[in-house]
């Protein structure tokens, strides 16, 4: 009897493998298929439904198959940065993994680093829904989610069962009912509770879907924040890289008074950039878009301001300054673009979402050719 039902268990798990297999292989080279299949349904429940599915097949011992398929090893994409070792440059943008729950898993999928959050320090549900939508013919995505996220304890612990050696970033901002005149005690309370947990930080004030988030951008209450977090930094037996993620919708001067702020609180680096509150140049009639209310865009319509923001950091900034550039990165050509503009490291979201999984490995290989030719 104990030999007939480990035959089944046999038969049921080479079913499995198999039908698995096939799956993947449609992931690498059909995944418009199943991009065009999901997006028949809302965006908001296809990023569960994908993290339940990616959570499943991962309790199975598959790990090795999925990072043979999309992971590329090369000694040309490994990056010392911020004191820290890269396996490759890129990494998964902020609020994909939101709540830290699939970070793990994740990097089998090619990641060189992953940034969870943004975590605040009490639970909150973000904005009402619905908040998350796709502009297909423009590659690109406008969400209003609001920092929705689980909180800083339940993010705590499950941090503390990483399992790997993944760099991990932790994105950190202020509750909604936090004021701006308190939002320093936000951020200084999700500093020291993740500090033990996380590689590096981002201090995120450029959010557009907090009310008066942005606020927190001008020079004032910006130094006073990152002056408050560097003076905790240092008291730690080593401290950790702290970067500032900007918006793409400030002038130049604007910009002036950001990297001047950030010389004199001398911060790590910046993340350019976050998402943009601006409609310009969408395929999409004026009234459909309004219709579908406030919020950011990424994807493709934030490429090239993302590299222009970039190109003046670089300009305007000392030597050994770190830049991260993430906006607009939907194949190897757009990323060599970011690091031509002077990315030390870029991030992907929207086009993980609109490319699949693949993506990470083809970017990887077109620097690979940029660095060896």
């Amino acid at each position: 009897m104990t030999v007939f039902i480990t035959g089944l268990d046999q038969d049921f798990y080479l079913i499995f493998l198999l039908i698995l297999v096939l799956i993947l292989s449609t992931i690498v080279f059909r995944y418009k298929f199943i991009r065009n299949f999901l997006f028949l349904f809302n965006p908001e429940s296809v990023h569960h439904f994908s993290f339940s599915f990616i959570k499943i097949i991962m309790f199975f011992p598959i790990k090795n198959i999925i990072r043979y398929l999309f992971t590329l090893n090369h000694k040309s994409l490994e990056k010392e940065i911020l004191g820290l070792n890269f396996s490759n440059p890129i990494g998964l943008a902020a609020g994909f993994d939101k709540d830290a729950k699939l970070f793990d898993e994740l990097q089998c999928f090619g990641f060189g680093f992953i940034e969870i959050g943004t975590v605040t320090p009490e639970p909150q549900d973000g904005n009402p829904k619905p908040r998350l939508f796709r502009l297909k013919k423009d590659e690109a995505i406008l969400n209003r989610m609001g920092f929705n996220n689980d909180g800083l304890e339940l993010v705590v612990s499950r941090l503390r069962r990483k399992s790997s050696d993944l760099i991990i970033g932790g994105n950190i901002g202020k509750n909604k009912t936090t004021s701006n005149s308190d939002a320093i005690n936000d951020y200084c309370i999700c500093f020291e509770k993740l500090f033990d947990y996380v590689d590096y930080f981002v201090v995120n004030v450029s959010s557009p879907n907090t009310p008066n988030l942005r606020e927190l951008q001008k020079a004032e209450p910006l130094l006073k924040i990152l002056n408050k977090l560097q003076q905790l930094n240092s008291k730690k037996l080593k401290r950790k890289p702290i970067l500032l993620k900007i918006s793409p919708d400030i002038s130049f001067e604007q910009l002036d008074s950001v990297i001047d702020t950030v010389n004199k609180s001398k911060i790590d680096g910046i993340i350019a950039t976050n998402t943009t509150i601006s409609r310009d140049n969408l395929s999409y009639e004026k009234n459909k878009i309004d219709n579908l209310g406030n919020g950011g865009i990424s994807g493709k319509p934030l490429t090239q301001k993302s590299n222009e923001i970039i190109r003046y950091i670089r300009k305007n900034t000392r030597k050994g300054f770190v830049i991260i550039g993430v906006g607009g990165i939907l194949n190897g050509d757009d990323a060599l673009e970011k690091i031509r503009a002077g990315a030390d490291l870029l991030q992907i979201y929207t086009g993980f979402i609109y490319k699949g999984p693949s993506l990470i490995k083809n970017i990887s290989k077109k620097i690979v050719d940029y660095e060896n030719n």
